[in-house]
């Protein structure tokens, strides 16, 4: 028998999810996008993912399924070609998540522990944390678990901390007035700053895979996911206001891919950087790990609904196939794409997916005894945000575009193919 879910361990899921590393990555991204106006992208990003998490809320209470998202596509649309390329989307946005961790431990590990002391630390960081977080899936899923349970307190302790510290220490700091309206980007750039680092919130539909063994979930399932995504947008907004309110754009844009560290430095100098940097490598390597069995298991859901081979449900060292197919892909991916094509392609991966959730809210709003307009106003909000993203990538980073629409594009072609032939294999 499965021991049940208290109220504080599902919020703790899905904060873990959402802090999990996305915050170290993509925060210097932000910055360099919305300038000032940092933590008006964080609150906008935040919006979207609250008002979806409605639609998640009344699946979840419908449809409780261990399935999470794939089930909840497939009941609204159906085990069809577009459903099945949406889940595959869904996996590969897992595969993306991993590889944003990964470069984040990337850009960190190095701070601490310099090999050559030039970018090939980078990819042996990188190539490291994801071969080492393969292995101890493979050993055991309880030292998975376990190992998120105590990164989730840790971090969350030393994010607040630096919070209160960072807080206190922007008393009559100079770089104050960068928070000024003066110094924000333009409306268009602020948006497109929000999106490109909507991944730091995706994390949140974690909570939809453990909605069966949460107690009292009349009660508890809509608690855990409000609580969970407030408590982060507010977390985020006010990191974005010290790191902005403690550098200058300068010092921000040196250290881009590792700035939350750099950050603790004007409070607590080098104690301060390393403290974070510690932090920052617990929560990336906590999230590779935990990410890891999630996008496996997503792997074999698929497979079990007929919309990937059954061959990935077969047990490779008592795992999935679809682990390893996850690592590999990993690997490729995070050594290969950078920080910012990466941000962009998971941010329009789960924008996407978010859509089609908020759709399926919407079209069974009578059978989930849920309002209508809640899920539409969700669909038609991540639908623009899209849009946003892609002009701001058209106008800055090409690579930024055709790397997710191509991703996309190849999830749908894949589940046509392969329905296509399964389908003439049947008959």
């Amino acid at each position: 028998m499965n021991k049940k879910i208290n109220l504080l361990s599902a919020i703790s899921i899905g904060v873990g999810g959402m802090v999990g590393g996305g915050i170290f990555a993509v925060l210097g991204l932000a910055v360099s996008f919305s300038r000032g106006a940092t933590p008006v992208s964080f609150l906008v990003a935040g919006l979207i993912a609250l008002i979806t998490s409605y639609s998640y809320i009344k699946l979840s209470t419908a449809y409780p399924d261990r399935g999470g998202t794939v089930k909840f596509i497939n009941q609204g649309f159906g085990e069809t070609i577009f459903s099945g390329g949406i889940n595959n989307l869904l996996w590969i946005s897992y595969i993306i998540m991993l590889s944003l961790y990964a470069s984040a431990f990337g850009s960190y590990a190095p701070n601490l522990f310099t090999i050559y002391g030039n970018d090939i630390d980078f990819h042996l960081y990188v190539s490291g944390i994801i071969v080492l977080a393969s292995i101890i899936n493979y050993a055991s899923i309880k030292i998975v678990g376990a190992i998120e349970s105590y990164a989730v307190f840790i971090k969350v302790v030393i994010l607040i901390a630096f919070v209160g510290i960072g807080l206190y220490g922007l008393i009559g700091n100079a770089n104050l007035e960068q928070l000024n309206p003066d110094n924000w980007a333009t409306p268009i750039k602020i948006i497109g700053g929000g999106m490109v680092i909507f991944v730091a919130y995706e994390g949140f539909e974690l909570i939809a895979n453990a909605v069966p063994d949460i107690k009292n979930p009349e009660r508890n399932i809509s608690r855990a996911y409000y609580y969970s995504i407030i408590f982060v947008i507010v977390l985020y907004i006010v990191i974005a206001i010290v790191t902005v309110g403690s550098l200058s754009y300068s010092e921000i844009a040196k250290a881009e891919d590792y700035v939350l560290a750099e950050a603790a430095k004007p409070m607590l100098g080098r104690t301060g950087f390393t403290i974070i940097t510690i932090a920052a490598l617990i929560s990336t390597f906590s999230a590779i790990n935990a990410s890891l069995y999630g996008g496996s298991r997503v792997s074999f859901e698929i497979s079990e609904d007929d919309e990937l081979p059954h061959q990935l449900t077969f047990n490779l060292w008592n795992h999935p196939l679809g682990l390893m197919i996850t690592a590999l892909a990993t690997l490729l991916m995070a050594n290969l794409l950078k920080l910012e094509s990466i941000s962009t392609a998971g941010s329009v991966g789960f924008l996407l997916i978010f859509s089609v959730v908020n759709l399926v809210g919407f079209k069974l709003a009578e059978k989930t005894h849920s309002s209508k307009s809640i899920p539409l106003i969700g669909f038609l909000l991540c639908a623009t945000a899209l849009v946003v993203l892609f002009l701001q990538q058209a106008s800055s980073n090409i690579s930024g575009l055709i790397i997710p629409v191509s991703i996309v594009a190849g999830c749908f072609i894949i589940e046509w193919i392969y329905k296509k032939t399964d389908h003439t294999n049947k008959h």
